[in-house]
C-alpha cells in the first residue's frame, strides 16, 4: 500500500484521543490516616457468605472496577490497584484503590457501595446515613487501564507498520506489514470506497481506527487473564462515546442535500408532511436514533456472549454444591458449551467491529451524498 497519509493521519487521531484521556488525570495527591470501616454488619456478611451467588458473580466479571483482579490464592487476593481521583466538598482526593482492602474499608469516609442503588461506586454516608456518590469522580478503573493498553498496543502496531513501508518501499509487505495491510486494504475499498464515495480519503482514518479499536477491545475481553478480561467494549459509556464520535462527524460533514432529505423527503405524499409534519419528525429522530443502535448493539452483543459463557461456568458450581458428582457431570457439558461459546464470541468480535465500522461509514456516505441532477 504505497498511500501513507491515511496511516499517519490515524496515528494522529490516536495521539489526540490519548492526550484527551491523560488530561482527565490531575496530579494532586492528599494523605491522610487509614479509617475503620462503615460498611454494616449485614453487608459485610454478604460479601463473605460461603454460598456461591452466580449473579455477582456474573456482575462482577462484566462491570468495572476500581482494581484489577489477577487471582485468588485461598483466601488471598492479587490485585493491581488503580488511582481513585475524587473531587467533593471543594478538595481533590487521590489515593490507591488499595485502601479500600477489596471493598471490605473506607478510607477518607469513602468506600465501595454494595448496594443496589450505588453497587460499584464510591459513595460516603451523610448526616442521615444516606449513601451519596462524590461531587466527581474521574477514577482510573479497570477499563480506563484497559483503553490506554489497548491504544498503545494499536500505536506500536501502526508505527511499526509505517516504518516497514519506509524501509521496504515498491517490495512486498513483510511480518505484520502484511497481516495489517489486507484489512486496511479492506477497510477502504469495500467499506470506506463503497459506503461513502469518492469523499471516501476524508473519514478512513476514523474507520480504520474505530475498526482496530472494537476489534482489539473484543479479543481483549476473551483472555480470561491479565491484561485481558477487561470488558470495555461491553461498557455502555465507551460504545455510546464511539456513537457519539460518529454522530457528530455525520452531522457536521453533512451536506444541505442530506438537510433537505430530512424535512421534506421525495417521493412521499404531502399530507405525510402537512399539516402535521409525520415523516420529517420521523427522519429527524432517525438522527438520534442511528448513533444509539450503534451503541446499543455493540454493548448487549458483547456483553450477552460474556454472560452467557460465565452462566454456563456457574452451573458447575450451582450443582457441585448439591452434589460433587453432580458437579463434575455438569462440567463436561458446561465446559463444551463455554468452548463452543467462546470460538463463536471470537467471530462475535470482528462481525461487530465490521458492522460498527460499516454503518458508520453509511452514515457518512448519506449524509455527503450530492442531489442527483
Amino acid at each position: 500500500m504505497s498511500d501513507k497519509t491515511g496511516i499517519k493521519k490515524n496515528l494522529f487521531s490516536w495521539g489526540i484521543a490519548l492526550c484527551f484521556l491523560f488530561f482527565l488525570s490531575p496530579g494532586l495527591v492528599a494523605q491522610h490516616d487509614h479509617e475503620k470501616p462503615v460498611i454494616s454488619e449485614q453487608d459485610q456478611h454478604k460479601m463473605t457468605e460461603a454460598d456461591f451467588n452466580a449473579g455477582e458473580m456474573i456482575i462482577e466479571h462484566i462491570s468495572d472496577s476500581y482494581e484489577w483482579h489477577i487471582i485468588n490464592i485461598g483466601d488471598n487476593h492479587i490485585t493491581i490497584p488503580l488511582p481513585i481521583i475524587l473531587y467533593d466538598e471543594g478538595q481533590w482526593h487521590v489515593f490507591m484503590s488499595s485502601h479500600f482492602h477489596h471493598g471490605h474499608d473506607a478510607y477518607l469516609g469513602y468506600y465501595i457501595s454494595h448496594l443496589d442503588m450505588n453497587v460499584g461506586k464510591i459513595v460516603k454516608k451523610d448526616a442521615n446515613d444516606a449513601e451519596l456518590r462524590p461531587t466527581l469522580d474521574i477514577s482510573i478503573t479497570k477499563n480506563v487501564v484497559a483503553i490506554f493498553l489497548s491504544s498503545f498496543i494499536l500505536i506500536f502496531v501502526f508505527i511499526s507498520v509505517a516504518k516497514s513501508y519506509t524501509r521496504r518501499k515498491g517490495q512486498a509487505p513483510k511480518g505484520l506489514q502484511s497481516f495489517i495491510e489486507p484489512i486496511i486494504l479492506f477497510i477502504r475499498d469495500d467499506i470506506a470506497k463503497a459506503s461513502i464515495g469518492k469523499h471516501y480519503q476524508k473519514y478512513t482514518p476514523y474507520l480504520l481506527s474505530i475498526f482496530f479499536f472494537i476489534l482489539l477491545n473484543n479479543l481483549l475481553g476473551l483472555v480470561p487473564f491479565f491484561p485481558g478480561g477487561a470488558n470495555v467494549t461491553g461498557n455502555i459509556g465507551v460504545t455510546g462515546v464511539l456513537a457519539f464520535f460518529t454522530f457528530v462527524i455525520t452531522t457536521i460533514n453533512a451536506n444541505k442535500n442530506y438537510w433537505v432529505h430530512l424535512v421534506n423527503t421525495p417521493g412521499v405524499p404531502w399530507w405525510l408532511k402537512f399539516p402535521v409534519p409525520l415523516m420529517p419528525f420521523v427522519e429527524i429522530m432517525g438522527v438520534f436514533t442511528k448513533p444509539f443502535v450503534l451503541m446499543v448493539r455493540l454493548f448487549a452483543n458483547i456483553t450477552a456472549g460474556h454472560i452467557i459463557i460465565l452462566g454456563f461456568i456457574s452451573l458447575i458450581f450451582i450443582f457441585g454444591e448439591m452434589s460433587t458428582g453432580l458437579g463434575l457431570g455438569v462440567s463436561v457439558v458446561s465446559v463444551g458449551f463455554s468452548i463452543f461459546m467462546n470460538f463463536l464470541e471470537l467471530l462475535v468480535a470482528f462481525i461487530q467491529a465490521y458492522v460498527f465500522t460499516l454503518l458508520s461509514a453509511l452514515y457518512f456516505g448519506m449524509a455527503t451524498e450530492e442531489a442527483d441532477h
